[in-house]
C-alpha cells in the first residue's frame, strides 16, 4: 500500500499574504503554518530572492474545508497558474453563488454558474489572483 499523496503548492509571485486573507475571509480558510523568508533558521542562499521579498511569505499551509494546500510567494514575481483549476465543492446553491462571486471579484468569468446534467449548480472563475477554481455542488453525477 503506498503512502504517496498530492498536494497543491501554490505560488503567488509576491502575493500569497494578500491571497491567504482573501481565501480565510471568502472561502473560509484556515491558516495553519506561515514562515516569511526572513525567518528562516537557514539563509536564503545569495541572489536566490529579488530585492523586496525577504519579508514575503516563504511557505504556508492551508485548509479549505477538509483539504489541505501549501503556498509561497515564491522567489520573483514570475509565476503563472496555467493548466489546472482547483474544484471547490459546496454543500448548497447559496454557498456556490457565495464563494463564487468573492472569486469572480477582481477575475474573470469562464463559465456562469449554472445548472449542468451532474451538477445542480457549476461555474468556472479565475480569481484576482490568477487561480482557476470550478466552483460546485455534488449532483447525482459527483
Amino acid at each position: 500500500m503506498s503512502t504517496a499523496s498530492i498536494q497543491p503548492y501554490l505560488f503567488f509571485s509576491g502575493r500569497c499574504e494578500e491571497a491567504l486573507d482573501f481565501y480565510c475571509k471568502h472561502l473560509g480558510a484556515q491558516v495553519d503554518m506561515m514562515m516569511r523568508f526572513n525567518e528562516s533558521p537557514d539563509p536564503t542562499p545569495p541572489e536566490m530572492l529579488q530585492p523586496g521579498f525577504e519579508k514575503k511569505i516563504m511557505h504556508a499551509s492551508f485548509r479549505i474545508g477538509g483539504s489541505a494546500l501549501m503556498a509561497s510567494d515564491g522567489c520573483d514575481d514570475k509565476s503563472k497558474f496555467d493548466g489546472f483549476r482547483l474544484a471547490l465543492s459546496v454543500a448548497t446553491e447559496a454557498e456556490a453563488n457565495k464563494a463564487f462571486s468573492a472569486l469572480a471579484d477582481g477575475g474573470s468569468v469562464m463559465m456562469p454558474l449554472t445548472k449542468t446534467f451532474w451538477s445542480p449548480c457549476f461555474g468556472m472563475v479565475t480569481d484576482k489572483f490568477g487561480v482557476g477554481w470550478m466552483v460546485s455542488v455534488p449532483g447525482d453525477m459527483a
